[in-house]
């Protein structure tokens, strides 16, 4: 359906998210992917879905060319806040295991932006889901850091991971968006783009 709405546009994921890829595919839709190399440095003052939003659309202009006609470049980031601080992706297991202790116990907010571009026009749009975390212990969080591969990921875990299985209590708000991609958004904007 969304890919017949679609088929006059050439996709393009600027993204080397394994997670974002698997839902474009999941929907069935023909994309290339593209790295962005965009510095995810971001003006002290804006909050929340600001945030997201100017780096979803920050990594957009990063695109290394000119985008030709019918092509339609979808860029996305995610950042994770706990107790008034951001959260994005640790730089070493030391970071992820001192993210996840700092959440551990607490109720943070996952906030995911996409920004959708043509040579014509371009959409931006977030969403929030409130993850409950049971209180951690030290082992846990050290088996999950040293298991599996929390730096490419903000707040340093996947809800589709171990840690989320074990760790969440409960979420408010849509588990694809803690996944780094809201997908009932990106489908509802795209049937209307």
């Amino acid at each position: 359906m969304l890919n017949e709405k679609l088929n006059k546009y050439s996709l393009i994921l600027g993204s080397e998210s394994p997670r974002r890829k698997h839902f474009l595919e999941a929907l069935k839709l023909d994309f290339k992917t593209i790295r962005i190399d965009a510095e995810e440095v971001y003006p002290k003052y804006l909050h929340g879905n600001e945030i997201t939003n100017y780096l979803a659309e920050l990594k957009s202009e990063a695109y290394p060319a000119e985008l030709a006609d019918q092509e339609l470049l979808i860029t996305a980031d995610t950042i994770v806040r706990c107790n008034g601080q951001i959260l994005g992706k640790p730089t070493d297991l030391d970071e992820a295991k001192s993210m996840l202790r700092f959440m551990s116990g607490h109720i943070h907010e996952v906030i995911t932006s996409v920004c959708l571009r043509t040579n014509e026009k371009m959409k931006v749009f977030s969403d929030t889901t409130d993850v409950h975390f049971k209180e951690l212990t030290d082992e846990e969080i050290n088996y999950y850091v040293e298991t599996y591969s929390p730096l490419d990921k903000a707040g340093a875990y996947g809800i589709q991971e171990w840690i989320g299985y074990i760790g969440v209590l409960k979420i408010e708000g849509s588990f694809f968006t803690v996944m780094g991609f809201p997908v009932h958004k990106f489908y509802k904007e795209m049937m209307e783009f």
